[in-house]
């Protein structure tokens, strides 16, 4: 006899594709100690390539930013290819957080998608890949771009039927404007707007769970923190861990928030604002620059990190809500 089907609600899963910022790690170019350290085989540092998330399963994904690396993340995430088909994958659908390099230009290698793919973006964005910098033209030559509008006015999305893509029905979406900055190519770039830059309220009306992701945070406002407090995970950014790293190593003349990211560590840091969360959130980082030295599992600020209770996700993480 057959046991009865389970009725108990469906978990949805967050699957880290890549937890890098831009540049991956060790980055392409950069010979900083943390880099020549993955190269040279350290067991303290782990490689990674460059952010986006999948959200769903077990066949059917929403991908979440589609990073340059998304070939070998793909490879590496044998369920976003269930083989249902001789052409077939398990990406229903691609949301983009903001325009940024190494969050749209993944959307090439996904080409030979056989039909118009359906993207979720805010307008602003979808201008800077419109003009700025024309992805969404250029693949109108290939597959072609079935895009839809993401809200800023706190209406949640659900991803239609007509995806076909059962597993993702429970899954509810509401975007919220940050303090950021959109990409070089933007004409908004020294006066950003609204949209340029959104984080996810990411909820499974099936189980109630729900999770905040924002790989790119530059300050709390008000509706941001209402929404961390209002989650079971946040997923957030984690790109530096001072505010004058790139200015240190000589790299840059701008700090950390100057381009957009609220570091770990010092006054008003990141560390700092997820140590106000209840005990019972659980805290990643994500979207880690290659100079952060949290990458080193050996550094103090690694277990500075690790005994504030936060987590520094990797490639192949994944959270069930």
């Amino acid at each position: 006899m057959n046991p009865a089907p389970s009725t108990a609600p469906q978990a949805l899963t967050v699957r880290v594709l890549g937890s890098a910022a831009g540049g991956g790690f060790p980055q392409w170019n950069c010979n900083c100690r943390q880099c020549a350290a993955v190269r040279a085989g350290s067991p303290h540092h782990r490689a990674r390539t460059q952010s986006s998330i999948a959200v769903g399963g077990p066949q059917d994904w929403l991908l979440v930013n589609a990073s340059p690396d998304i070939l070998t993340q793909l490879q590496r995430s044998p369920a976003l290819q269930p083989a249902r088909a001789l052409r077939d994958s398990g990406i229903a659908a691609v949301l983009l957080c903001d325009g940024q390099i190494d969050h749209s230009t993944g959307l090439f290698m996904l080409r030979e998608r056989g039909r118009p793919l359906p993207l979720w973006s805010t307008r602003p964005a979808h201008e800077d890949l419109s003009q700025g910098n024309p992805i969404l033209r250029v693949l109108g030559h290939y597959c072609g771009v079935d895009w839809h509008e993401l809200p800023l006015d706190g209406t949640a999305v659900r991803l239609p039927a007509a995806l076909e893509a059962p597993q993702l029905a429970p899954l509810r979406i509401t975007a919220l404007p940050l303090d950021s900055k959109p990409a070089p190519y933007s004409p908004h770039r020294e006066a950003p707007v609204e949209g340029d830059n959104v984080g996810l309220v990411l909820e499974n009306t099936a189980t109630g769970g729900r999770v905040f992701y924002a790989p790119g945070l530059g300050a709390i406002s008000p509706a941001v923190w209402a929404a961390m407090n209002s989650v079971d995970a946040v997923l957030v950014d984690g790109t530096f861990w001072t505010d004058d790293e790139m200015i240190t190593l000589g790299f840059s003349r701008k700090t950390a928030r100057d381009i957009g990211h609220l570091p770990q560590s010092g006054a008003g840091g990141m560390l700092e604002v997820l140590g106000r969360l209840p005990v019972r959130t659980r805290k990643l980082l994500i979207h880690i620059n290659n100079t952060n030295p949290i990458l080193d599992e050996a550094s103090p600020e690694r277990r500075a990190v690790e005994a504030a209770g936060v987590e520094v996700s990797f490639d192949g993480l994944e959270l069930l809500f």
